[in-house]
């Protein structure tokens, strides 16, 4: 079942929640207006989805664009396939299936696409746990599948931003690969998120604050966690170092060489799972460059996650804000009943 919150029973229009104070938008309302935006620049932009418009919020090119913009419905192999033939003809195809269900696809992902080496953009909806839709709609295993893919371009924005940024370089002629973008439901972080497009440095990462007694690497909106738990760890006197991966394949090597040369503690932490993820990443980089460190990973472990409120199972996966601190604690060697707050 699904939990879209109260909505009119004769239109199934969502109803809108009353905020007193400005609030970040959804992830998804930010692709829906950024694509119209690009497509207004590149006459070769074309929108699909699998009967999710309005979940997508692909709703808005529709109604905008309609000869540029297709619900092919409840068929996520055809909307992969007609991407790829659309792609084939010279058309910038963004792809926007949520993550869970993209799996159906896998097999026309690996020889309709990514064998053909068509620039198709996937934007990977529901990226990480989804709450309350539950165990078949959380977006856990997408980093890992596609990472391992060939030709495949893998990332994942920390805001609003940066997402309106990886789309804006996915669809430029020179990137000319199979793209994905994975961002989870809800709100991202950023009031004034409509910022002129600039081109992103594919497979480059950035810091975003330094430190010396451990580093911390994220990827995705879960860097949020990271940045509230580096300011509580501030406050306690230690110096964690903070890096946004941005993208998991390719992986910033340069950025990687610099954590591993200062640190030999590291933490990674993702909206996926464990096993395969970004994580795993890191991991194999270090052994393949004889690096020596610790490393513990925090993201979904080898289960699948019930339903219930998204920072409750950031909790219950131990990637909140409180756990980020408690494990930094703990491999710093900090008493481990120092007080988080």
């Amino acid at each position: 079942w699904h939990a879209p919150g109260l909505f009119d029973k004769i239109t199934g229009e969502i109803y809108k929640k009353k905020f007193d104070l400005p609030q970040a938008p959804k992830y998804q309302d930010v692709f829906g207006h950024s694509i119209i935006e690009l497509a207004e620049q590149n006459e070769k932009i074309i929108g699909i989805t699998p009967a999710m418009p309005s979940g997508s919020s692909l709703k808005y090119m529709m109604e905008k664009m309609p000869t540029r913009a297709f619900d092919v419905g409840i068929c996520e192999q055809h909307a992969v396939t007609l991407s790829a033939g659309l792609a084939t003809q010279g058309m910038k195809v963004f792809c926007n299936i949520y993550s869970s269900f993209m799996q159906r696809a896998y097999d026309q992902v690996v020889h309709d696409v990514a064998l053909q080496k068509l620039h198709v953009v996937f934007c990977l909806d529901r990226g990480g746990l989804a709450g309350a839709d539950g165990p078949t709609h959380h977006g856990a295993f997408d980093l890992a599948y596609f990472r391992c893919i060939p030709n495949m371009i893998v990332s994942a924005p920390m805001n609003e931003e940066e997402l309106r940024n990886l789309m804006y370089t996915a669809q430029l002629p020179e990137t000319n690969a199979p793209f994905s973008i994975r961002y989870p439901r809800g709100n991202g972080v950023m009031i004034d998120w409509k910022t002129p497009f600039q081109k992103l440095v594919i497979g480059k990462g950035r810091r975003i604050q330094t430190g010396d007694d451990i580093a911390i690497l994220t990827i995705g909106h879960i860097g949020n966690n990271a940045v509230a738990a580096c300011k509580l760890l501030q406050d306690k006197g230690i110096k964690a170092a903070h890096y946004d991966m941005r993208f998991v394949k390719p992986i910033d090597e340069e950025l990687l060489h610099e954590v591993f040369a200062k640190h030999t503690k590291v933490i990674t932490v993702e909206d996926g799972c464990i096993m395969g993820g970004m994580g795993s990443a890191v991991l194999e980089f270090m052994a393949d460059h004889g690096y020596n460190a610790q490393v513990k990973r925090l993201g979904i472990p080898d289960k699948f996650i019930e339903h219930g409120e998204q920072k409750e199972l950031y909790a219950e996966c131990n990637f909140d804000v409180e756990s980020i601190v408690k494990t930094t604690i703990e491999m710093t060697g900090l008493k481990k009943n120092t007080m988080v707050g």
